[in-house]
Parts: C-alpha cells; sequence; structure tokens
C-alpha cells in the first residue's frame, strides 16, 4: 500500500496492490477506483487509467470508479421510493440526475477495511439525506483476485428505504491502442433499452434480433456501429453469476464478464477522453441494475430496504496468447 496523492481538502489517497504472479490489479481508496489491471506476458495495461490524483478528480471522475447509490441516470432527477416522489440533484442536462450528483460514491477516500496480497476490502458510510437519498447507508466493496479472474463483491444496508444501483465504471482496452477499434464483442442478452436523444430509456424493452445491438454471437466492433450507451438487458431480477460479456482484442488477450446482474451497460466513450488522447480510447462495460428503473414500471426494482441486504457480484477473467 502507499499513498497515490491527496485530495484537494487534505485527505490521503491510498493505491493497493494485489493479485498473484498472473494477475495483478491496483485499487485506490478514491472512489474504490480500479487504477490498473495488468496480465501476465501482456506489456500494458487494460484499462484505462492516470497517474495523477487530479485526473480522477477531474475530467476522469468517472474512470474505474464505483459509482452509486444510484449508478446512471434518474429522468428529470425524480424517483418514487415506496410510492412517495423524490427530488434529486439535477446534474445532467439541467433537468436529470446522473451517476448521483455531488453525493455520488466514486467522489469519496473510501476506508480500507482489510487488505493482503490478494484481498481488498473497502467500505463507506453514506449519511441519510445526502443528495436527497434517504437512509443511513454502509456500502462495502470486496476485491480479491483468484488466478487470473478479479471479483468485485458489492454489499449494502440502510435504516431505511433507498435506491441502491452500483457499477463499476472501468474503460476497457484489451490491445493497449489509439481506440477499441476492431474489438470483438459478445453479449448474452436477448433485449436492450433504447435511448432518447438525452440518453434516457425510453421505457420500451426492445428484441435485438435484427438490430445492431444483436451480440449473441461475437462480432467486430467500431466507433458508431453501433454508437454504444446502452443497458442490455441480461434478466428481469438478480440471478446467481453467470457469464454476460466476452470482449476481446486482435492481440487475443480477452476478458470474460460475469455478474448476478440483470443489466450491463456499454458506453463507447464518444466524449471521454484521457487527457492528451482521442474519443473511443476505452469501452465502459458496467455490470448494474437497470437504468431510471424507479420511474419504470416494468424494470426491475433497484429498491433497498432495512430488512434486505444488497449484494452485486462482478468478476473479470482474463487470458492472453
Amino acid at each position: 500500500m502507499t499513498v497515490f496523492g491527496t485530495t484537494k481538502d487534505g485527505q490521503d489517497v491510498h493505491a493497493i496492490t494485489i493479485g498473484n504472479d498472473r494477475l495483478s490489479v491496483k485499487i485506490l481508496t478514491w472512489g474504490a477506483v480500479l487504477q490498473d489491471v495488468r496480465l501476465t506476458r501482456v506489456p500494458y495495461g487494460l484499462t484505462l487509467n492516470s497517474a495523477n490524483l487530479s485526473d480522477y478528480q477531474g475530467g476522469m471522475h468517472h474512470f474505474g470508479s464505483l459509482i452509486g447509490p444510484v449508478a446512471n441516470r434518474l429522468t428529470n432527477a425524480t424517483a418514487p421510493i415506496g410510492g412517495v416522489a423524490h427530488q434529486f440533484e439535477a446534474n445532467f442536462n439541467g433537468r436529470h440526475s446522473l451517476h448521483s450528483g455531488s453525493a455520488a460514491t466514486h467522489l469519496k477516500v473510501w476506508q480500507i477495511d482489510n487488505s493482503d496480497d490478494f484481498l481488498c476490502i473497502l467500505s463507506l458510510n453514506l449519511p441519510d439525506g445526502e443528495g436527497e437519498f434517504p437512509g443511513n447507508r454502509k456500502i462495502t466493496a470486496r476485491f480479491e483476485v483468484l488466478e487470473t479472474t478479479l471479483r468485485l463483491t458489492v454489499t449494502a444496508t440502510t435504516d431505511a428505504p433507498t435506491l441502491i444501483n452500483m457499477a463499476n465504471h472501468s474503460y476497457w482496452n484489451l490491445d493497449g491502442s489509439d481506440t477499441w477499434d476492431g474489438h470483438r464483442l459478445r453479449i448474452a442478452a436477448d433485449h436492450y433499452l433504447p435511448t432518447d436523444d438525452e440518453f434516457i430509456p425510453t421505457g420500451e424493452i426492445v428484441d435485438v434480433t435484427g438490430t445492431s445491438f444483436d451480440f449473441r454471437k461475437a462480432r467486430r466492433i467500431s466507433p458508431q456501429h453501433p454508437a454504444f450507451d446502452n443497458n442490455f438487458c441480461l434478466s428481469d431480477t438478480t440471478v446467481a453469476p453467470r457469464d454476460v460479456l466476452t470482449l476481446a482484442g486482435q492481440s487475443g488477450v480477452e476478458m470474460t464478464v460475469a455478474t448476478n446482474q440483470p443489466g450491463i451497460q456499454v458506453f463507447d466513450a464518444r466524449n471521454a477522453q484521457r487527457p492528451n488522447r482521442a474519443p473511443y480510447e476505452g469501452l465502459a462495460i458496467e455490470a448494474q441494475g437497470w437504468p431510471d428503473a424507479p420511474n419504470h414500471a416494468g424494470f426491475p426494482s433497484i429498491e433497498l430496504h432495512p430488512d434486505q441486504t444488497y449484494e452485486q457480484v462482478t468478476s473479470w477473467r482474463f487470458s492472453a496468447p
């Protein structure tokens, strides 16, 4: 464990490296960021990162971070909880809530609960009413490396009905190249959520058959073919973890994502860039609940009650030629 930097308000941010001689990852206490992923015999990192904390506190605040308490969008910055409408920060286009606004978990320094060679556990306490989200909530993120697999288990509890939808927001490029152009993608989803021109789900649940979003068989992708910022519907409830997505670079490096979540968002990074880098450098892949779920009766619920424990299990399994 080393000091990675100091926040603008004087808090130390630590970097924790876990892994083995096949897979090594680095995690920051700022935003529970998955900062680096290294696979043996591959001479570059697999996830986009920065060596500067100031970048993560600036334009890269979504890169690698664990976003919550509610990732993605809430239409008109409102959502019902227990049938009662709540208003949240409208930080997207002046109308909608995106990634929980200034109350988000990726804008905080997490506490280190435990760490060893293969394991890192971080936690965060969110007070009742912060960002207008009800409930005193505790979020725990457990990162562990098992052979060539990184597994993340996120749990949350609350003392009042609330909303929880966590998502790791890493950007992946398995070739170490300028863009992800030429990667191959497979997604085990029969349906996806179309969006309007503000990237808000329309409420439709569309069969991928005959559309550009049919990735049930792996195929090559390139920028704008299709334009990605959509949720792929994996199930209508949380289930046992299963393989849901495979991304393969032209290099032969491959990543398979397994999750218990009902959705996975894919974003092409058309307007998310590292300093002095071009668009489309990495592909964001975010296991999560369906976006804007409280505002659509047919979407799986993201409500959490005091007698429940939220649990997300997501893993990334890597291989190289």
